[in-house]
């Protein structure tokens, strides 16, 4: 194919500012996403990834669209949500979903459990929230930000949406070990709406193999980050926020630590009395290969530990 001398002049900058900045020629080309806690192929991602910069305490994901920019003041106010509905109607729907690799956990299996929702960022592309809902989606936390500068480009429209169809919604944080804790929490704050019904923030640790980010703090650091963020969450939002956490690291930083906050665990190859012991869990994530009408591909499966009555007395406590 030729090129005109314009088009070349016009590669020529892109492949330029590819080198000295944060959106350059690479982001224009799809590539895998960084985040390990995403259900979908990363052959099959619908859009590019999230490439981490290895640049300690100064810049986190890189992006290849720039994250919107959200008025804090606009969003601090508590607002009215239709997500309110989604218990006062006291309706748990029963669970439909299949499971792409099923797993026997035993005499206990996810199926004792009453209560099942989902957890969803942008790879799920767009959902069909009232169809979710009538799969079994008696929750859902979304992918709402990473380090200090990402917003999942589908999480207004799956928060607005999920909310419309009635589904309690929260939004989770995934933590970037190469930026400071404080950063990150403004940046929960900037982009989250503050809204009555809503579910508890979640603070999602793990290692993630995958980022350019190879920081991976000691024990003390860790729990010191992870204190700054939750504290500073929880005063904003006046509710104590859930951590999510992965085996292997919940195995190295966790165990004993974080006593007084609710804690969403991973075990999706394991009961999670095997894989976290003496740890009172509340939700657990069983499955990153669930199957769903109103999702096209995979989502990742949890359930809620208790009865309905029990369901309905955590929201009423938690969703102020």
């Amino acid at each position: 194919m030729r090129y005109s001398s314009p088009a070349i002049a016009f590669l020529s900058l892109s492949l330029l500012v590819g080198c000295t900045s944060r959106t350059g020629f690479e982001d224009l080309v799809p590539r895998p996403s960084n985040e390990v806690t995403s259900s979908i192929s990363r052959a099959d991602a619908p859009a590019a990834g999230e490439q981490a910069q290895a640049v300690p305490e100064i810049l986190s994901l890189a992006e290849e669209e720039a994250a919107p920019v959200v008025e804090t003041a606009l969003l601090s106010a508590p607002i009215p949500s239709p997500a309110l509905n989604a218990f006062k109607d006291k309706v748990v729907k029963p669970q439909r979903f299949r499971d792409a690799h099923p797993i026997n956990f035993g005499t206990k299996t996810p199926r004792d459990h009453a209560v099942h929702g989902v957890d969803v960022s942008r790879w799920q592309g767009e959902i069909d929230w009232k169809t979710l809902r009538n799969q079994g989606a008696n929750f859902v936390w979304i992918k709402s930000t990473d380090g200090g500068d990402h917003l999942d480009p589908m999480f207004m429209l799956n928060w607005s949406r999920a909310a419309d169809a009635g589904v309690p919604r929260g939004a989770y944080h995934f933590f970037y070990w190469c930026r400071d804790a404080a950063s990150q929490a403004d940046w929960f704050i900037r982009n989250v709406p503050k809204v009555k019904g809503a579910l508890p923030p979640v603070l999602d640790v793990e290692w993630n193999h995958l980022s350019d980010c190879k920081k991976r703090p000691d024990r003390k650091t860790v729990i010191a980050k992870m204190r700054v963020f939750m504290e500073k969450v929880e005063k904003h939002y006046g509710q104590k926020p859930i951590v999510y956490a992965t085996p292997d690291f919940y195995e190295e930083n966790l165990k004993g630590e974080f006593t007084e906050y609710p804690f969403w665990v991973r075990a999706v190859a394991q009961h999670p009395s095997k894989v976290y012991p003496q740890r009172n869990w509340v939700f657990w994530q069983y499955s990153g290969s669930g199957l769903s009408q109103g999702v096209d591909g995979r989502i990742d499966l949890n359930v809620f530990r208790g009865d309905e009555k029990q369901w309905r007395e955590w929201l009423a406590r938690n969703t102020g």
